[in-house]
Order: structure tokens, then C-alpha cells, then sequence
């Protein structure tokens, strides 16, 4: 997707959700805040992928135009290692919801899923689910595409040295094998789950050497 696409579709979705004013200031301080330089994964083709990844879910007892304003603001805010990304990406996207003349209750919904992102606990209801296991997507896909997400993540937090980024790094992935499902939706179980326990062992193998 162009960025000229991705805006025409930020146009569509933003007044779907009850957005009257312009959506211009808003899409651009976004596309501008998804490709900082320091994003290595969490940038412009993250979001690009979210995005597909919702259109390739079938259709469900859920939200997803909420669903998909929540994947636009997820990552709005990113600075690796800070513990408050969602939480202040979710306060952007309310604010600008509101000012945008949206609801406080669908501002109020689309935050929560934004803040269901940091992933400290598995969602329970079904567009939370659709938002996380999105997100998540990343980690069952083909080996070659999530050692280079791998990559991408050691990146971003180049200036931690080796010895500390692989125990803090192991801990992530093995707080998301202990899960008894990582992911929520039978879409996203039936095509990712597997493979992502398996690409999680393997990268905890090459980590704890």
C-alpha cells in the first residue's frame, strides 16, 4: 500500500467509526510517527501488514472497523524498551477520535484495544482477540520472515548489549509459549499456532546460545 493509499483508507475507516472533521492532520502525524528511523519492525510495513492481516480474517462477531482503527494507533507511539507505549499510543487515539468529533464510548473502545497490545495478558473477547492475534500474526509465519522480524526487534534495541538483550528477549518468548493458546480466534490458531511455537523454540535455541 502507498502511503497516498493507506490515506485514502484511513480517510474511509476514520468517518466509519463516526470521525466528522478533516482526517488529514491525523493521518499525517501518524504516517509520520509509523516511520521514524528507529523503527527496524514496528513501522510503516507493520502497519501495512496489520492491515492485510484484518482484511484476510473472515468476517465475525466483532468490531472491526474498531478493530482497525486499533491496529492504525497500536504502535503510534514506539520507543523500545519504554513500558508506556500502548498506553500512550491508546490516549492518542481517544484524543484524536474526540477531537475528530467521534464518541467518548467508541473513543473509550478503540483505547482499550490499543492498550490490549502490550500483551501482558491474553484478550477474552472476540474484536480484542481479532487486534491481538493480528499483532501477533508475525510470529507463525514462514521461518525466513520471522528470523528477519528477529532481526528487526535486536535492532531496534541496538544499544542494549548482547548478554542482556537475549535474556530479556527470552523471557518475552517464553512468556508467550507458556500460554496454552497464543492466539485467540480459530483463524488465526488453525494458520499460525504451530508454527509460531515452533519458530519460538527455535529462536530461544539460537538466543541461549
Amino acid at each position: 500500500m502507498s502511503p497516498e493509499s493507506l490515506s485514502d483508507r484511513f480517510d474511509r475507516i476514520w468517518r466509519r467509526v463516526g470521525a466528522t472533521d478533516t482526517t488529514h492532520e491525523v493521518f499525517h502525524d501518524l504516517y509520520r510517527a509509523w516511520t521514524e528511523p528507529h523503527r527496524r519492525y514496528h513501522g510503516a510495513d507493520h502497519l501495512r501488514d496489520c492491515l492485510t492481516q484484518l482484511d484476510d480474517a473472515p468476517a465475525g462477531a466483532v468490531n472491526r472497523d474498531l478493530a482497525e482503527i486499533a491496529l492504525w494507533f497500536h504502535d503510534a507511539v514506539y520507543l523500545p524498551g519504554s513500558p508506556d507505549n500502548e498506553t500512550r499510543s491508546a490516549e492518542w487515539a481517544a484524543r484524536a477520535l474526540l477531537e475528530a468529533g467521534g464518541s467518548q464510548a467508541k473513543a473509550d473502545e478503540v483505547a482499550r484495544l490499543v492498550r490490549l497490545t502490550d500483551h501482558t495478558q491474553p484478550a477474552e473477547d472476540p474484536t480484542g482477540a481479532l487486534v491481538c492475534d493480528v499483532d501477533l500474526s508475525i510470529l507463525g509465519r514462514p521461518f525466513a520472515e520471522f528470523a528477519e522480524y528477529e532481526r528487526g526487534i535486536r535492532a531496534e534495541y541496538g544499544s542494549v548489549p548482547d548478554q542482556l538483550y537475549r535474556l530479556g528477549r527470552s523471557a518475552v518468548l517464553q512468556r508467550f509459549l507458556a500460554r496454552d493458546r497464543l492466539y485467540r480466534t480459530a483463524h488465526f490458531s488453525d494458520r499460525y499456532e504451530a508454527a509460531a511455537r515452533r519458530n519460538l523454540l527455535r529462536s530461544l535455541e539460537t538466543l541461549g546460545r
